[in-house]
């Protein structure tokens, strides 16, 4: 049986930060990146937790010019109260995400709902932790984020054109089942950052996620050249699609081809390589004002859809964030994130990498 070891939050998010920074990033970023990091990890989010964060930041962050220690957020004027734009600058994406989501928020509040759109960010890892906190608070929330690489191929394609770019809701649900209806997916079979933890772990990839350089579908996570969107091969379709809704949404944005994006500027075009963000936030009551009497009304009826679906002899299904959920309450239980051998071992290889000193993996509890 596999040993399971416990991370204090606290010391996890310390040490993490202090690896950002030893590459350059400023202390307040740095902390609100291995924060994110922490979250992630809190809720049973593996793909894209502190060392999916620390890795895609050492492949394409400072030293691929696509991220820039302590750059500055500049706000666009869009002409649309409710819209806002940022240009990042290329900015840590965690940072520029929380200040993206609180500005959706404050849009909502406002006007019932809110939009941002950024450009010339880095990526910003789980969007579930934005819209988790927007949603903890009452907002419907939402957001979508292209992915740093063109590792999917389209539905029936033959080479990578779009990115595994996700898509994430967060619902205020917490009153009506015990935790937000958090619902948060790649658009590819798998994500990347599952490819990369199942290299770590020594195990293979599901049935037709992936194929090799040569077209031919893969299970061996060192010979993934390109990933399927989901649905496989008679229903990658819908999965190409929703993938493809990013690519569109960071087109209007700002964003350029998908098969430049992530690559170091080598010949000094200046085209925009990085990725874009979209994040919305809704005050439920906005939506509910023609129909409902009152919110408590809005809430009675969200009540009774939640029970009709889980109804009629559904006793065993979940609504989607049950899972996290889960994994939060065990967090929580065991005083810690929780990691397998393998990522202590990777992270003890990364503190020791950037000079920093005081972890001590024989000190971690073992459950």
């Amino acid at each position: 049986m596999s040993t399971t070891y416990v991370f204090p939050e606290e010391r996890h998010n310390q040490l993490v930060a202090q690896v950002y920074q030893a590459r350059g990033y400023e202390k307040d970023e740095s902390e609100v990146a291995a924060y994110y990091a922490g979250l992630a990890s809190k809720y049973g989010i593996k793909t894209h937790a502190a060392l999916k964060a620390l890795h895609l930041e050492h492949l394409f962050g400072t030293g691929c010019g696509l991220a820039k220690p302590g750059a500055k957020v500049e706000e666009i004027d869009t002409g649309y109260p409710a819209v806002a734009k940022l240009n990042a600058n290329l900015k840590l994406g965690q940072p520029v995400a929380r200040q993206a989501m609180r500005m959706a928020m404050d849009r909502a509040d406002k006007y019932g709902i809110g939009m941002v759109v950024v450009d010339r960010p880095f990526h910003y890892l789980w969007g579930g932790g934005y819209v988790l906190e927007a949603a903890q608070k009452g907002y419907i929330a939402y957001t979508n984020c292209t992915a740093t690489l063109a590792e999917v191929v389209p539905f029936g394609g033959k080479f990578p054109t779009i990115g595994t770019n996700p898509h994430t809701w967060g619902f205020p649900t917490q009153a009506f089942c015990g935790h937000v209806t958090l619902i948060d997916w790649a658009t590819s079979a798998v994500a990347m950052g599952r490819v990369q933890q199942l290299k770590r772990e020594g195990l293979p990839l599901p049935e037709g996620s992936a194929v090799d350089a040569g077209g031919s579908f893969t299970t061996d996570p060192d010979k993934v050249f390109g990933l399927m969107p989901f649905g496989g091969k008679l229903a990658g379709h819908k999965g190409y699609g929703l993938g493809l809704i990013d690519e569109l949404y960071a087109a209007y944005t700002g964003g350029f081809l998908p098969t430049i994006r992530g690559h170091k500027d080598e010949s000094g075009d200046g085209k925009n390589r990085a990725s874009c963000y979209m994040f919305q936030a809704i005050k439920p009551e906005a939506m509910g004002a023609a129909t409902f009497a009152s919110r408590g009304e809005q809430d009675g009826n969200v009540r009774a859809v939640i029970a009709d679906v889980l109804g009629h002899g559904n006793d065993k299904a979940i609504l989607p964030g049950w899972f996290e959920h889960q994994a939060y309450l065990k967090s929580e239980e065991l005083g810690g994130l929780l990691f397998t051998e393998a990522e202590i071992r990777e992270f003890a290889e990364a503190f020791e990498e950037a000079g920093v000193s005081g972890f001590d993996p024989g000190s971690l509890k073992k459950v």
